[in-house]
């Protein structure tokens, strides 16, 4: 009998490094969606929302529906609506973990608000990348905190992979925050079970494999979670990093071309 796979794919440094895709990565998806092997995008990045992402994808030549992208936003959203109660939010982040947290429906309280002391009817101060990050954001984050407000962190990456090298990541804006107020995070994303959930509730199959390019969130939550570990070489990590860390992947190829081959090769020995 044929055993069912299904893949995650993360996408930064998986799919592409900035706007600049990874050669395969097209391909890779078409086998996919033509062999009918169910797969899903799962990103820490919270950045864009899945409509952003969807737009980002097409214009690389990627085609899939908004309903298999998932980000650390809105993951961080579903965890919020299905275990906290409705209160007041105060947001460091891009414009998708902004949107997210607007479809929340909640109230946001924005910079200004706070500096007229709103800040202190802050619930939740919920935290992801910012590419628009100040002092004055990381302020009223801190004040809110110590008032009393819980502190979520929508994934732990303290880099990403971009065109020019490697950026500050939304885990390098979370440590300045616990470095504030001496309160430690509820962290959303990979390699943490909300974010699990949110995948498995997506995916039907008797082996998923998580393709991905960083040890500490990809590797790591593939392993947590029983999942085939398979490190791509385009994005943070290297094989280096491997030695250093002993966090082994199953499977390590240069990029999601060499994947494409190897998938060609597994489906046809699965007939």
């Amino acid at each position: 009998m044929r055993r069912k796979i299904a893949l995650i794919f993360d996408m930064d440094g998986v799919l592409y490094r900035g706007n600049e895709p990874v050669e395969g990565a097209r391909e890779l998806i078409n086998l996919l969606k033509g062999a009918g092997v169910p797969f899903i995008f799962l990103t820490n990045n919270s950045t864009k929302d899945p409509v952003m992402y969807r737009e980002k994808l097409l214009s690389m030549g990627i085609d899939v529906p908004e309903d298999l992208i998932i980000t650390s936003g809105l993951a961080t959203r579903l965890y919020m609506e299905r275990h906290f109660e409705p209160g007041k939010v105060f947001v460091i982040g891009g414009e998708g973990l902004h949107r997210e947290m607007e479809r929340l429906g909640w109230g946001i309280v924005d910079v200004d608000e706070a500096r007229k002391g709103a800040w202190r009817e802050v619930k939740y101060v919920v935290v992801g990348l910012d590419p628009g990050l100040t002092y004055e954001k990381l302020k009223y984050a801190t004040l809110a905190i110590r008032n009393g407000a819980r502190f979520i962190g929508t994934n732990p990456d303290t880099t990403y992979p971009a065109e020019e090298g490697i950026y500050p990541g939304a885990g390098s804006i979370i440590a300045a925050l616990k470095a504030s107020t001496d309160v430690e995070p509820l962290i959303i994303g990979k390699p943490n079970e909300p974010a699990y959930e949110v995948a498995r509730s997506k995916l039907k199959a008797d082996e998923i494999w998580m393709v991905g390019d960083r040890l500490d969130t990809d590797i790591v939550f593939a392993k947590r979670f029983g999942m085939k570990a398979v490190m791509v070489l385009t994005g943070v990590n290297t094989l280096e990093d491997v030695k250093k860390t002993g966090i082994k992947p199953d499977l390590a190829l240069p990029s999601v071309k060499e994947l494409l081959d190897y998938l060609k090769t597994f489906m046809e020995a699965s007939k």
